[in-house]
């Protein structure tokens, strides 16, 4: 490391931390040639490569921007939103690659907004997954079904959907003359 005061291009560390629960490692160093110490400070930079196959440092407030349109009138809160977002960019750390792929930043989303809140979950997979019938969003939703069949937790009332009660034949009273007379 080049020191900063006198350009030598040697320095001794002399402390380490780690700094932003682990992605940032801070460093003290000492310059042998002047004795004068200063910090750097030292961030795995994550890339994501695009379709097009430009890469661009990754960034947490696209995340934020493309869930919080599937998220627009639902009770979901900017802090909520911004831990998502954090979530996804531990998760792909986690994966140990420094270039990932964008359409795995969209897989990385889809797990934490579909606990988060499930009816975004469901407009977010329809434009990321290209759902192109309704038959994919009942696939969805029964998946969604089973899921929460297995884990024991009900629905989101915005997911419960049931088919309409058959109608009557051969009678030609309407709903509300029925319970008036």
């Amino acid at each position: 490391m080049r020191c900063p005061f006198c350009h030598n291009p040697d320095s001794r560390v002399i402390d380490s931390r780690e700094a932003d629960e682990g992605a940032t490692t801070r460093r003290r160093r000492s310059c042998p040639a002047c004795g004068r110490r200063f910090t750097t400070v030292e961030e795995a930079v994550l890339a994501v490569v695009k379709r097009s196959g430009v890469s661009e440092p990754f960034n947490r407030s696209k995340v934020v921007a493309g869930v919080r349109r599937a998220c627009q009138g639902r009770p979901v809160d900017e802090d909520q939103l911004h831990q998502l977002a954090q979530q996804v960019e531990d998760a792909i750390r986690a994966s140990g690659v420094a270039e990932v792929p964008s359409n795995e930043v969209g897989l990385a989303i889809l797990q934490p907004l579909r606990e988060l809140d499930e009816v975004a979950y469901l407009r977010f997979a329809s434009v990321y997954r290209a759902f192109s019938s309704v038959e994919d969003f009942e696939q969805e939703i029964t998946e969604l079904r089973m899921r929460h069949h297995r884990g024991g937790t009900p629905p989101l009332p915005g997911l419960q959907i049931e088919p309409p009660a058959p109608r009557r034949r051969g009678s030609a009273r309407s709903p509300s003359s029925a319970r008036d007379g």
